[in-house]
C-alpha cells in the first residue's frame, strides 16, 4: 500500500469514527430532548384543527428553545412519514410530568377528555334540545321512544350521529334483560316506554311509581280510561311549554288522542323521556288492587283507593281540609 492510500485510509477511518461519534452524540441528544420532562403550563390543552406542532408547544409549554422545537418537529415529520401518525384536534388532559414522546402518543389519538350529558327522567323534548345545544352545533330532536334517560359520556368534537347511536345501543342493551318478561307478551316495547313516561310525569318516588304503575295496568286490564292528568297537559301543550295553571273541567273534554280522560287505552306515543329505574319498576309488575289516586299537597304524596266510592270520600276529605 503506497503512502497516498495509507493517508486516504487513515482519513476514512477518522471520518468513520467521527461520524459514529457524531451520530451517537446526536442520537443521545435526541433521546434526551424527546424523553426529558417538559414544563406544561396547564393540565388541559386545546389543539385547533390544522394547528402546527410548534404552535402547540409554544402555546402550552415553558422554557423551550429553538433547538428543542426543531428536534420535536423532526420527530413529528418522521412519524408522519413512516407511521402515518397525525395530530388530532380537540381537548386533552396532560400530566404535569410528561415527555415529548408520551405527549405525542396522546395527541395523535382522539381527545382523551370526555364530556357528560345527563338526560333527566321526565324531561320534555324541548328540555333535551336546550341541553344538546350546549354540546353540539348540529343536532336534531330525539324521539322519546328512541332512548333511555341516563347520564352519557362522549368525546368532545364527536359527531352527533355517533352520540345518538351510542344512546340507541344503550337502550337496546338495557331492554335485553327483560326479553323474557311476561309483560312483553301483552305490550310492545314502545307501549312500555309510553307507560313509563306517564309514570315519570306522575310519580314522586320509587314506591309511589310502583303504585301508579299498578293502577295503570289495573285500569288497562279492566278497559277503564287511564284519566291521567299529565297526559291531558301534554295534549294541551304538546310538551312544548309548562301549562302554569290547574286543569279545568273543559280540559278533560279536550279532543286529543293524548287525552286519557276522553280516549281509552294508552296515548299514541310517550310524553317524556323515561329512565332505567322506572322501566325496572314497570317490569317488576307490582300488584295492588288500586284503581284511583290523587295528589295530597299537604302530605306531598298520592292517596290511593281501590274503588271510586273510597276515592271520592278521601278526595272530599282532602278538599274540605284545604
Amino acid at each position: 500500500m503506497d503512502l497516498e492510500e495509507q493517508i486516504l485510509h487513515y482519513y476514512l477511518k477518522v471520518f468513520s469514527i467521527s461520524l459514529a461519534i457524531f451520530l451517537f452524540v446526536f442520537s443521545s441528544y435526541l433521546f434526551f430532548i424527546l424523553n426529558k420532562k417538559i414544563d406544561i403550563k396547564n393540565n388541559f390543552i386545546e389543539i385547533e384543527k390544522g394547528e402546527k406542532i410548534e404552535s402547540i408547544y409554544i402555546k402550552n409549554f415553558n422554557n423551550l428553545n429553538q433547538i428543542d422545537l426543531i428536534i420535536i418537529k423532526l420527530y413529528y415529520k418522521f412519524n408522519i412519514l413512516f407511521f402515518n401518525k397525525f395530530l388530532h384536534f380537540g381537548d386533552f388532559f396532560i400530566n404535569k410530568d410528561i415527555s415529548s414522546i408520551d405527549l405525542y402518543k396522546i395527541i395523535t389519538k382522539p381527545s382523551n377528555l370526555l364530556n357528560k350529558i345527563t338526560i333527566v327522567e321526565g324531561w320534555s323534548q324541548n328540555q333535551l334540545n336546550n341541553e344538546l345545544s350546549k354540546h353540539f352545533k348540529d343536532f336534531y330532536p330525539i324521539s322519546y321512544e328512541d332512548i333511555i334517560a341516563d347520564t352519557y359520556f362522549y368525546k368532545k368534537y364527536s359527531e352527533f350521529d355517533l352520540f345518538i347511536e351510542n344512546l340507541k345501543r344503550t337502550k337496546i342493551k338495557y331492554f335485553e334483560q327483560f326479553r323474557n318478561n311476561q309483560l312483553n307478551d301483552e305490550y310492545a316495547e314502545n307501549e312500555i316506554i309510553t307507560i313509563g313516561s306517564l309514570i315519570e310525569k306522575e310519580g314522586i318516588d320509587v314506591n309511589d311509581k310502583r303504585k301508579i304503575s299498578s293502577v295503570i295496568f289495573n285500569r288497562l286490564n279492566k278497559n277503564m280510561r287511564l284519566q291521567i292528568d299529565a297526559s291531558v297537559i301534554y295534549a294541551i301543550t304538546n310538551g312544548k311549554y309548562n301549562l302554569k295553571r290547574k286543569l279545568l273541567l273543559k280540559d278533560l273534554k279536550f279532543d286529543n288522542p293524548y287525552n286519557t280522560y276522553k280516549y281509552n287505552g294508552l296515548p299514541p306515543y310517550p310524553i317524556s323521556y323515561v329512565g332505567k329505574e322506572t322501566l325496572k319498576i314497570i317490569y317488576e309488575n307490582y300488584k295492588t288492587d288500586f284503581l284511583f289516586y290523587f295528589f295530597d299537597k299537604s302530605l306531598n304524596k298520592h292517596i290511593f283507593s281501590k274503588n271510586y266510592t273510597d276515592h271520592k270520600i278521601k278526595l272530599n276529605e282532602y278538599r274540605n281540609n284545604q
